[in-house]
């Protein structure tokens, strides 16, 4: 019964490559997920496929591009070829190797010298104001995304004007712990917006997680 499983399995990943969608880096990173993860080599091409039932991905990435610097894989199901690992490392790229709940199976990265400055500007963020402009910046980003993603996603102008009124309060925030309340607060009109939204699994899927 499960050798009759695989064989479905792979004819079905054969039959979804070819309408695959392009797999491309994203500020050098790509990450794969799903099950049928594949990462291997072939004529010098570092090959990568992933997703999820008959919605699969693929990127075919030559020697001489450097657009990938971090290749992570979340999930369990599939493989990664010892080539392929070379590959990586011989273009100081790194990789990394994700369980579904975040933990850490395995990594591998080039090692460099340690940078005197920027270790001497990250002891020193805290006490020169550094750390504090800097996490402004990301929760303000991170409140404007989801400003847009209940606006756009939930039509929900209410929300997006609250967590407006939540942003607008980062530039008087005088510490990081204020930052992080405002962070808290958008983030709770954000994911209430989530709540009457049922989230649906392909059956294929709910199979192969069985």
């Amino acid at each position: 019964m499960a050798a009759t499983q695989t064989v479905a399995q792979l004819s079905l990943l054969r039959k979804s490559a070819h309408n695959a969608l392009e797999l491309k880096p994203r500020c050098g990173v790509v990450t794969l997920s799903g099950y049928g993860i594949s990462v291997r080599v072939d004529r010098g091409h570092l090959l990568l496929e992933d997703g999820f039932g008959e919605k699969r991905r693929s990127s075919r990435i030559s020697r001489v591009d450097r657009g990938l610097r971090h290749l992570v894989v979340i999930g369990s199901d599939g493989m990664v070829s010892l080539s392929a690992l070379r590959w990586l490392a011989d273009r100081d790229a790194s990789f990394a190797m994700l369980d579904r709940d975040g933990s850490v199976l395995a990594a591998t990265g080039p090692v460099h010298s340690s940078d005197v400055r920027l270790r001497r500007a990250q002891a020193l963020a805290l006490q020169n104001g550094t750390a504090l402009t800097i996490s402004r910046e990301l929760i303000d980003r991170k409140l404007a995304a989801q400003e847009r993603a209940v606006r756009d996603g939930f039509r929900s102008e209410s929300a997006a004007l609250a967590i407006r009124k939540w942003r607008s309060e980062l530039a008087e925030a005088s510490s990081i712990e204020a930052v992080r309340s405002v962070e808290a607060q958008g983030a709770k009109i954000y994911w209430a917006t989530w709540r009457g939204l049922e989230v649906m699994f392909p059956r294929q899927d709910l199979q192969r997680g069985a």
